[in-house]
Formats: structure tokens, sequence, C-alpha cells
């Protein structure tokens, strides 16, 4: 099979591992990049990653394995890029081969911090990558269920139906199934928003709030979330759909989520600086909650729950107080 799509993984992390074992079930040959040279050895010796979803076992000889960025680009016509938005500016300076005519995936849930840009019009901007070869890879799906083989649904965005249709086919599998749709806009700023309502969920829980008032909470996540994005991207969309309201609710009630351990902390009493140094992996929303605030203050939907996780996380609000005043704010 010489004709198959060739994909290169740009990341790390437990998402980026489980994009290349979906990808594994499906193609011969898959180039993954990652910046951590001892991560890749012991891939190479051990068949697993050492730091993520270590329970995964690859076929090494799948694998295109590097630590340079470019010649994983080189390779491929299809490249997903699964590392921390925050990072993303930084990797990309290492980078000299050209993205022309190459199809970029977002698999990043968050806004790219020296652009306040979702990551789809970052490349679009910065790198003149048309919106016909931009897609974006969004749940309801946690990394950790994929390496359980647990039924998982994704949803991919991409205005360019055989883009789309190559993507799919190549992320589906017997344990995985594929929605596609055109908002590529309202998908990646459900991704990132959800985050941020995720660490509102774990806050709540670590003040002590139980299962009626996460509810209440979710329920008004959606509703938020839903005036945020009109705001910002107007098109007809069904809310409800599983891209934006089943990712809120796996990402806000699922102890894999990692955002929502993080607000967790935060609510039992961590700092963020302590709670960033005990966790292994990076939660976007602390990053997403200071883009999305800002980023309002332009388009003034009335979004109370970011601002409380705003106020917590960025100008050392008590979380105990803060939560006493948004459940006033709440319906």
């Amino acid at each position: 099979m010489n004709d198959y799509p060739k994909f290169a993984v740009i990341g790390g992390g437990s998402w980026a591992t489980a994009i290349v074992k979906m990808l594994s079930e499906n193609l011969p040959k898959i180039a993954w990049y990652m910046r951590n040279e001892t991560a890749l050895e012991e891939i190479k010796i051990n068949f697993h990653n050492p730091n993520y979803l270590s329970s995964v076992e690859f076929d090494v000889d799948q694998l295109f394995l590097t630590n340079d960025i470019n010649k994983a680009i080189s390779y491929a016509d299809y490249v997903i890029f699964a590392i921390p938005s925050a990072f993303l500016s930084k990797e990309m300076e290492k980078l000299y081969v050209s993205l022309e005519g190459k199809v970029i995936i977002s698999a990043i849930k968050g806004i790219i911090p020296e652009t306040s840009l979702i990551v789809g019009e970052h490349f679009h901007t910065v790198y003149n990558i048309p919106y016909d070869n931009i897609a974006v890879i969004t749940g309801p799906c946690h990394a950790e269920e994929v390496a359980l083989e647990r039924l998982s649904y994704l949803t991919l965005a991409c205005g360019n139906p055989e883009h789309a249709k190559t993507v799919a086919d190549c992320l589906s599998g017997h344990y995985i199934k594929v929605k596609e749709t055109d908002d590529i806009v309202g998908t990646e700023y459900a991704a990132m928003l959800k985050n941020i309502y995720a660490i509102a969920c774990g806050m709540a829980h670590g003040l002590g709030y139980g299962d009626n008032f996460q509810a209440l909470l979710m329920s008004n996540a959606i509703r938020e979330m839903k005036k945020f994005i009109k705001k910002v991207h107007r098109m007809k969309r069904n809310i409800n759909n599983s891209a934006y309201l089943g990712d809120l609710l796996v990402t806000g009630y699922s102890l894999f989520s990692r955002n929502r351990m993080f607000g967790n902390m935060i609510g039992k009493g961590y700092t963020v600086k302590s709670a960033q140094m005990e966790m292994s992996m990076i939660a976007e929303g602390y990053y997403a909650t200071k883009s999305a605030y800002e980023l309002n203050q332009k388009y003034g939907a009335k979004t109370p729950i970011i601002n409380a996780v705003y106020d917590i996380l960025y100008n050392g609000k008590d979380p105990k107080k803060t939560f006493r005043k948004l459940t006033e704010k709440l319906d």
C-alpha cells in the first residue's frame, strides 16, 4: 500500500499518544514528533510511552519517531498538533520547512497566548494556511478511555469534505466513531471553553458543593458557552450536540479530567502554583481562562462562570467567597 495518507502527530502527551494509537489501527506508518528524546528511546526499546498512557503498546515498525519537528512535518501530508496551546509558538520556532499544501489538524484545546487566536485562526493568520486545509478534532473523548479501547466519539470539524473524510477514516475504528461538521470555529471555541467550566466544576467539588449544584452549574455553563460562541462566530449550530454539550459534560464530570482535578485542588485550598507543580499534566483551562476573559472584554457576552474562575485564578480572590457570589447569579 503505497498511496496511503501520510500523517504526523506533533506532541508527546496523553492526547498525542491516544491519537497515534487510533491512527496505527488504520495506517502502516505514522510520523511522531516529541521533544523528549528519552521518551522516544523508551518507545523504541519498550514499545510504550513511559510518561503517558503507558499501557498502550506500539509496533515501532509503524512509527517514524523523531525529535526533529521538521522531519516529521516533511514526511506528512496531514499534520496533527496535540501540544498545549501555551507551548505551540515555541515549538513552531524550530520549524524551517514549509507548511504549504499541508492539511493542519488541531487537537489543541485552547487559545494561542501570543496572538489571542484559536488554533485554526492562528495557523490561517500567521502561516497563511487556507481554511479548507484546516481541521479540528474535538470530543467528547478522554485519552485514557481510548487507551482502554472503550467506545468513544470524536467530532471532526473541517470545511473541505474530502479532507474531512480522509481524516475521519484514519481515526475511526471499532471503538472510535467520528462525526463530521463544518463548524470549525464553534467547535474549537467550545473545546477551549469547556476546560474553564471543568475547572469551575472541580472548584465546586473541592469547596464541598454537591451533585445538585454541579448539575445547575453545568446547565448554566452550556448556556454561557452558547452566548460566548454566538458573539464570536454567529452561525446555525445545535449547542446540545456532542461536540459542545457532550464534550462539556465529560470534561466537567470525569475523574480523568485534568481541568476538573486542577479546579478541585484550588477549591481545597491549593495555590495555583502548588496545584500546577503537583499535577504531571497541563490543565489547558488555566491558560484558556485568561484568554477567554480578555477576549470577552471585546465581545461583552454575559459570562459569570468564566469571570468567577478568572477572579480566583488570576486576581487571587477567595474561592469560597467568589462561589458564594456566583451562586446568586445562576438559575
